[in-house]
């Protein structure tokens, strides 16, 4: 279908005039709306799975992991806590404010853009959406193209289970992408790489629209000394978190491991370990590890290995000999050079470099060195290390003796900070990010602070100075005539 900026801009409008009519901000419609993204998810789960397979190679059970359970779960918790998370809350106000009360209300925000990405194409779609959808807006989204049966999947069926007044799904490349931003939004939420983030941000100044920028950044691991037990279950977790999410196309996968030199050996020989039971002999036969998303991010991650001063360090793995099939096999690198673009650039694809470092306290400094990571994860059982890293280094999350584990989690944010983003969702987080919380005061007309009005006099400078102090005794007396501020500026006050 052709796409028509003149269509656009009337539905649109008609999307604005929805929302005036305060019909999505009725609990029945928020509450209806949520039912159909849940029946969407449960009744289509196998075209789901297929879409995945056919986008990215995911594995069924992968897929279900990383975005069936984790929607199904989502929304169950929307529908169940949305009508609390729009009741308003009581604000304390100080005592001296009589006959006065106050409240936060929190009220949808209007028209709403979700861009999503590939990496997860219905994760990355359907969670902002519920939080829009429960907030109360009217909501368009945009899947991301280099995911076309996926994005297909939420354009054609998807509409069936929602208000298609108060819910629209767009598809189309980039320059449809642009003709969006160049509406007058109310909210853009982007999910993406921080090039395209700036172009957003840019395009949202014209009309002063609040951004929420999902992007991502390299995102490190660090591995200190561990028992032998505790060290094979921390390989198994970097290793299902690099090569099992999406074959490492996860902008929360890991991009590289740090470890202490002395231990680097023995790391890299369970890597090599696990890599075999996880994948066998035949990764690629294997059918449980993703392929890349497309020939042109094929080429990107083989340009990295093909670099000469990179390929010198494979000490693992590293065969591209399907590119008809977009198949790259489990790498790893050993200390390749820092000023590469496989160490410069997000990977998104199966290649995981290990940088050696003389002591793991390095790390911090390796760390802070780079721009701010989305994530952290620090595979280490010292309390002083993991105290260190939360107060001395800046992410969006940092998960210990874990990866990937934050995504899942429905009450903590989940977001970047600095070049990996900022805002944050899941949960409430979702709903408070396409909310705005106005205060609502009431004030009753049989009181009054008569000292806050005109004429003004040393009197009056001396109750208001009490009262923002919040000294009710002082009130007391300098209204009796019993205290006196002795401070000169008073003086000069009653000339």
């Amino acid at each position: 279908m052709e796409f028509s900026v003149e269509a656009l801009e009337e539905d649109l409008n008609n999307m604005r005039k929805y929302y005036g009519s305060g019909k999505t901000k009725e609990t029945s419609w928020r509450k209806s709306q949520l039912n159909g993204l849940r029946n969407f998810v449960i009744e289509n789960e196998e075209k789901i799975l297929k879409a995945l397979k056919k986008d990215l190679g995911k594995h069924h059970v992968e897929a279900f992991r990383d975005e069936v359970g984790i929607l199904k779960k989502s929304i169950d918790l929307a529908i169940k806590s949305f009508k609390q998370w729009m009741n308003g809350k009581e604000a304390k106000l100080p005592q001296i404010a009589l006959l006065s009360s106050a409240e936060i209300v929190a009220e949808p925000l209007g028209l709403v853009l979700i861009i999503s990405s590939w990496n997860f194409p219905f994760g990355l779609s359907l969670e902002p959406l519920i939080g829009a959808v429960a907030a109360g807006n009217t909501i368009v989204l945009k899947p991301s193209e280099m995911a076309p049966v996926s994005s297909s999947l939420l354009a054609t069926v998807l509409p069936n289970y929602l208000d298609i007044n108060g819910i629209k799904i767009i598809e189309g490349g980039p320059e449809v992408g642009e003709i969006l931003l160049q509406q007058k939004w109310n909210k853009i939420f982007f999910t993406g790489n921080a090039r395209v983030g700036r172009l957003v941000m840019s395009a949202a100044v014209e009309n002063l629209t609040p951004v929420t920028l999902e992007l991502g950044g390299k995102c490190p691991a660090l591995v200190d000394s561990l028992s032998n037990w505790d060290r094979e279950v921390a390989v198994k977790r970097i290793l299902g978190a690099k090569y099992g999410s999406c074959a490492g196309q996860a902008c929360i996968a890991i991009d590289y491991v740090l470890v202490e030199k002395r231990f680097s050996s023995t790391l890299i020989e369970l890597m090599k370990e696990r890599i075999k039971k996880m994948y066998g002999d035949d990764p690629k036969g294997s059918n449980t590890i993703a392929r890349i998303v497309n020939k042109h991010h094929y080429n990107r991650i083989k340009g990295f290995l093909n670099d000469p001063i990179v390929k010198e360090s494979v000490v693992f793995g590293g065969s591209m000999e399907d590119d008809d099939e977009l198949f790259i096999e489990p790498t790893i690198l050993l200390d390749p050079p820092l000023e590469s673009a496989i160490m410069t650039e997000e990977i998104f694809g199966p290649i995981l470099p290990i940088i050696i470092v003389e002591k793991i306290e390095d790390s911090i400094e390796f760390i802070n060195s780079k721009p701010k990571p989305l994530a952290i994860y620090a595979f280490t059982k010292n309390k002083t290390l993991q105290r260190r890293l939360v107060s001395e280094t800046s992410s969006g999350s940092i998960v210990f003796n874990d990866a990937i584990l934050q995504y899942a989690g429905d009450t903590i944010p989940f977001g970047g900070v600095g070049e990996s983003g900022f805002g944050k969702y899941h949960g409430k987080f979702s709903f408070d990010e396409f909310s705005h919380y106005k205060a609502v005061v009431r004030r009753s007309y049989y009181s009054d602070f008569w000292f806050r009005f005109p004429p003004w006099n040393l009197n009056k400078f001396q109750l208001l100075e009490e009262a923002y102090n919040l000294n009710y005794i002082g009130i007391v007396l300098v209204v009796l005539g019993l205290k006196r501020s002795k401070r000169s500026l008073y003086q000069a006050c009653s000339n």
